[in-house]
């Protein structure tokens, strides 16, 4: 090799948790548990090719690179903890000390691991280990080592990396406290460590539909325990987290630096605590198919009363404005006494900005609902045009009666849906289309009172 081209092979060491005060973290965590782990190092860098040694945790080499434009990797290698059988093959043709039993031991020479030979002092030979070994410290490896090749196009103070681990997750849960036709609405992320460790770490959560392909970084991440990332940083004044879109997803960076340890949950806000209107649906949902042909049952049966609520998202508002990441919504009503009670709970997909808030929480206790088919009739009809199929029709009337329990007169919405050619040919209450598909009945239904309603269904094909 030439001496120029030695002097631009620059071997060192890097022991990461040497230089803590100059190292930065940086973990965009993805609800499936992935992690983007980004560090800037305060190693400097030479022109040319640079050898470096990493001790860093779980780093999965297929996926590591440099987000500096200026440097790529040329290749790594990674070794991770020393098991006895990696130590013993470390300590072939070495002497070293077996413990047979308390304050027992005896010296034998290793000579192979496998099969296993052991000699001793006067010559003999064991093909079974005399004992647990004891092993010097500079024979085990007791945190991945990985030996990284950097190219750098020009010399750089720092050396930055990044790469995908495995091994926190994170959801979003919102409160919403209803008060008449208000609510007041939090939103929190709850962020949960499996088993990595990050000290005073920046932190984005990254909120989309990102597809995942490989598999093999978990199954890695997983066999080798935990991770830990050590660094230092000041404390952000923001309390609740930021928000950016990048590309079609939605990052999310929490206030401050946050420390994260493994089973130690940590919840920061999401926006601030807001005010919304919100309104409340009963709904009976609809007994025909979305596909096909409804079948004969003239038997009665009980049909849940399904509550939905909608929290309104006014446009310049904290909470209107913001992308809001699929999660849980509780939502709590005082009782008499002030107390807040849990009164419903439904999942959220992501909510793009303005989009307003819609969950089912529950079905209604005091107001019921029977359903029974009155009438039912299957006809041929003649084909459209001359040589096409014969047609069908079916033709399906229903009751439906709602009880109300309450004090107060409650408004419930029937709903019938289906695809293709269908459509309502009589009604006790006039219906309201909602869509090609879609259409409703609103019923009226007295206090401590009941409510009828019946309808005839023609389903064409």
């Amino acid at each position: 090799m030439k001496p120029s081209a030695i002097c631009r092979l620059l071997s060192a060491v890097l022991l990461i948790g040497a230089a803590p005060a100059a190292a930065q973290t940086s973990l965009s965590i993805y609800r499936d548990g992935r992690v983007v782990v980004r560090r800037t190092l305060p190693q400097a860098l030479q022109q040319g090719r640079n050898s470096l040694t990493f001790r860093l945790e779980a780093l999965d080499p297929a996926t590591l690179f440099s987000p500096d434009t200026a440097v790529s990797v040329t290749s790594a290698t990674v070794r991770y903890p020393s098991t006895a059988t990696d130590a013993l093959a470390q300590a072939i043709g070495q002497t070293i000390s077996f413990v047979r039993s308390k304050g027992d031991t005896i010296r034998a020479t290793v000579v192979r691991v496998d099969p296993p030979q052991f000699k001793l002092s006067d010559g003999r030979l064991l093909l079974s280990p005399p004992g647990e070994p004891l092993f010097p410290a500079e024979l085990v490896r007791t945190s991945p080592e990985a030996q990284v090749v950097l190219d750098a196009s020009r010399a750089r103070q720092r050396t930055e990396i990044a790469y995908v681990a495995q091994g926190i997750t994170w959801e979003a849960l919102y409160q919403v406290i209803l008060a008449g036709a208000r609510a007041q609405v939090t939103g929190t992320a709850t962020v949960t460590s499996q088993g990595i460790r990050a000290d005073t770490a920046e932190v984005q959560l990254v909120a989309g539909s990102i597809q995942r392909s490989r598999n093999k970084g978990m199954a890695v991440e997983e066999a080798q325990g935990q991770v830990s990332f050590m660094t230092r940083g000041a404390r952000a004044d923001q309390s609740v987290a930021s928000e950016q879109a990048v590309g079609e997803t939605h990052v999310y960076q929490l206030p401050g630096r946050l420390t994260i340890e493994p089973n130690v949950p940590i919840t920061t806000a999401l926006f601030p605590r807001s005010s919304a209107a919100v309104t409340q649906e009963l709904i009976v949902p609809g007994v025909l198919p979305w596909r096909g042909w409804m079948g004969q049952n003239p038997e009665p049966n009980r049909v849940p009363v399904q509550v939905w609520y909608t929290i309104k998202r006014a446009a310049k508002t904290p909470f209107g404005d913001r992308p809001l990441p699929g999660g849980t919504v509780q939502l709590y009503q005082a009782d008499s006494s002030g107390r807040v009670q849990l009164i419903g709970e439904a999942s959220n997909d992501h909510t793009a900005p303005g989009r307003d808030l819609r969950v089912q929480s529950g079905d209604a206790f005091d107001i019921t609902a029977e359903r029974v088919q009155t009438d039912w009739n299957q006809e041929q009809l003649p084909p459209v045009r001359r040589g096409m199929p014969n047609r069908q029709r079916l033709t399906a009337a229903y009751r439906v009666t709602i009880a109300n329990a309450k004090s107060e007169t409650v408004t419930v919405d029937v709903r019938e849906a289906h695809f293709g050619s269908w459509k309502i040919t009589e009604s006790s209450v006039p219906p309201e289309k909602l869509s090609s598909t879609e259409s409703r009945f609103r019923v009226q239904v007295p206090a401590g009172g009941e409510a009828t309603l019946t309808y005839t269904v023609q389903i064409e094909q």
